[in-house]
């Protein structure tokens, strides 16, 4: 028997791009060195006020606006009374979900495997991110660092139907926020965290809420390869209970977590429908009303997104949707191109090599964009070195290679190589010669019809050049005068 999957999401992605935290003014910047970026505040010390980010509240709504969903009147939040060892306060300052959030009753679109698909969101909420714990033997540090980094938490209804879909919908997501300029979205910094609610429902039956099977929780969840496999795993193992008939003792509404190691969820906690997390309204903050004037400002300064980028490398530089598909994928990225684009650089070659060989040296080198040494000036240059016929394809391989290594300018690295090729077509005609005076026998046979005939020719000046010949020009000259030879 088959069984049809049911996926809910609580996405938490930390905003990155302020420049102090949501309710402090400690710095809102990831570091290695523990309890760094913390204040009175962080530290919840008698006598200190939170004051509210103003642009983690826009950025916020902005993130609201492009989810489609509703804006709230006012803003204001509360008080979550869930004991948190991780916040010294003990409580977190949060909004009432899902009334009166940044976001309410919204939907997202996107692609996988070629199709669209659409997630309905609960809503979305502002919120401040606790310190980090590390247990290790036989202690426990903790780190503030990250208290009180603003943080967006997204709740999706229950409308994914496959581990696939999932980590689909949780790419488009970190493209929204990057796109957005909210957050660098990157997941070994911890912005990016994920709670997964499974359950399954025998394919038969019809999709009602009372034939769906019991929703386990899998909390905690920091890349996207574990997300998909924490679910395939929960599929897996409520499938193997179901035909065993051990799904009711087996499989109970609580919370696991995602074990790496073995490759399981393990059991943390059980969990009730809904807990009583005793909120009220955070007595220091006053609620305050959002203008309309302020919302429609904020609308219009939301920037070109992914699929917005997507649609124009297409229609206005002629681009495949594969092409395009890759070079949004990650923003910086197709900043990178367009800047090289706006340069004068041809769209299709700025593309190629983006697509081609910037970005399988970005995956060797298991590095990102921000710390690639070649910016687009000089793959503009590099192109440039092409299309003037200083050098050839071949050699800015070559090229590329070198200013990477060495921290060169392309048009150094061709000086100090040697590598300007020969254009001068006496010069290249002269081998040409003496080639063909060289290879009487090989002359002989030439045939006309068979263009590989001019392979060993055309290599012979290569060689006499030390590759320096232009290709193009020496193959011409080269069969025009073999071809006049056997008339």
């Amino acid at each position: 028997m088959g069984y049809k999957v049911k996926v809910g999401l609580e996405m938490h992605c930390e905003i990155s791009e302020t420049n102090t935290k949501v309710f402090s003014s400690a710095k809102n910047s990831y570091s290695v060195t523990p309890n760094e970026n913390i204040r009175p505040v962080d530290m919840a010390f008698p006598g200190i006020l939170p004051v509210v980010n103003k642009e983690a509240v826009k950025m916020s709504l902005m993130a609201s606006m492009v989810l489609n969903c509703k804006q709230p009147e006012f803003m204001y939040f509360l008080r979550k009374n869930y004991y948190y060892p991780d916040l010294p306060k003990g409580f977190q300052l949060t909004q009432n979900p899902p009334y009166e959030t940044v976001g309410m009753m919204g939907f997202v679109d996107f692609e996988c495997d070629g199709e669209e698909k659409r997630v309905r969101i609960d809503n979305i909420h502002l919120e401040e991110d606790a310190a980090s714990l590390d247990h290790l033997y036989d202690t426990s540090v903790i780190d503030y660092n990250r208290a009180g980094v603003p943080l967006l938490e997204l709740v999706t209804m229950p409308d994914i139907a496959s581990a696939d879909e999932v980590v689909a919908f949780l790419e488009h997501m970190r493209s929204v926020y990057q796109y957005l300029g909210i957050s660098e979205a990157d997941s070994k910094k911890g912005q990016i965290r994920c709670d997964v609610n499974v359950s399954i429902m025998d394919e038969t039956l019809e999709d009602i809420p009372t034939n769906w099977g019991t929703k386990v929780e899998i909390k905690n969840v920091n890349s996207f390869g574990g997300v998909r496999d924490a679910i395939n795993y929960e599929i897996k193992r409520q499938t193997k209970a179901k035909e065993d008939g051990t799904y009711d003792t087996e499989v109970e509404q609580e919370t696991r977590r995602w074990d790496e190691e073995s490759g399981t969820t393990i059991r943390m906690r059980s969990k009730v429908d809904a807990i009583d997390y005793k909120y009220f309204v955070e007595p220091n903050i006053p609620k305050y009303k959002l203008s309309k004037e302020w919302l429609e400002e904020i609308k219009k300064s939301i920037p070109e997104l992914a699929y917005d980028r997507k649609q124009r490398y297409m229609s206005d530089y002629g681009l495949s949707d594969y092409d395009a598909s890759i070079l949004v994928k990650e923003k910086k990225v197709s900043d990178f191109f367009d800047d090289t684009v706006k340069l004068g650089t041809d769209p299709k070659e700025a593309c190629n090599w983006v697509n081609g060989m910037i970005l399988s040296y970005l995956n060797y080198h298991l590095i990102t964009m921000d710390e690639f040494y070649m910016t687009p000036d000089m793959l503009h240059d590099l192109i440039k070195l092409i299309d003037d016929k200083t050098i050839s394809s071949k050699q800015a391989k070559d090229v590329f290679a070198k200013v990477l290594e060495d921290k060169k300018e392309p048009i150094e690295v061709v000086k100090d190589e040697g590598m300007m090729q020969i254009t001068d077509e006496s010069s290249i005609e002269g081998i040409v010669d003496e080639v063909i005076a060289e290879n009487p026998q090989v002359v002989e046979s030439y045939d006309p019809a068979n263009p590989k005939a001019l392979d060993y020719f055309i290599g012979q000046v290569m060689k006499k050049t030390r590759g320096k010949a232009n290709p193009t020009m020496a193959y011409n000259m080269m069969k025009e005068k073999l071809d006049n030879l056997k008339k």
